[in-house]
């Protein structure tokens, strides 16, 4: 019974000193930034349309894929943490977030080697997300099918 007290007395006392965090700023912030990285898409997308003659659609890969590579290389010099310490959940858009998640982990484990570090700890948060779109796509177009075959 005194260790329950005593738990519940050391969570009040945390709770007292623990920073409050701001959430009109952090809100801001993750909209300022994350907006931004959308904004950046918007821009490239606009320019592989008028540099190349895509259309929207043809566009979206190249653009899709230049935000990875520039999340990647964000990463690996450092820079990429930095904003998403001052963003939080705003520089977690998908695309972007999704690839500095993997280029940490291929940077982390870099040491034990390309196949035991790189390659395994880089497809374990990977190959998680991956198996969960592939399950929800298949889930997705099942009901889709259904759908369709009512109406």
């Amino acid at each position: 019974m005194s260790e329950k007290f005593n738990q519940q007395q050391y969570d009040k006392t945390v709770k007292e000193y623990q920073p409050k965090p701001s959430l009109i700023g952090n809100c801001l912030r993750a909209f300022l930034v994350g907006g931004s990285i959308c904004l950046l898409g918007q821009f490239l997308t606009g320019l592989y349309m008028d540099l190349f003659n895509m259309t929207e659609r043809e566009a979206g890969n190249p653009t899709v894929t230049t935000l990875i590579l520039l999340s990647a290389l964000l990463t690996g010099f450092g820079v990429y943490d930095k904003i998403a310490q001052f963003a939080g959940a705003g520089s977690a858009v998908p695309v972007t977030g999704f690839a500095n998640s993997i280029t940490s982990a291929a940077l982390e484990h870099k040491s034990e080697g390309l196949v035991l570090g790189v390659a395994t700890n880089l497809f374990k948060l990977a190959g998680s997300v991956i198996v969960f779109g592939v399950v929800a796509a298949y889930i997705v177009g099942i009901i889709r099918y259904v759908f369709q075959a009512i109406m």
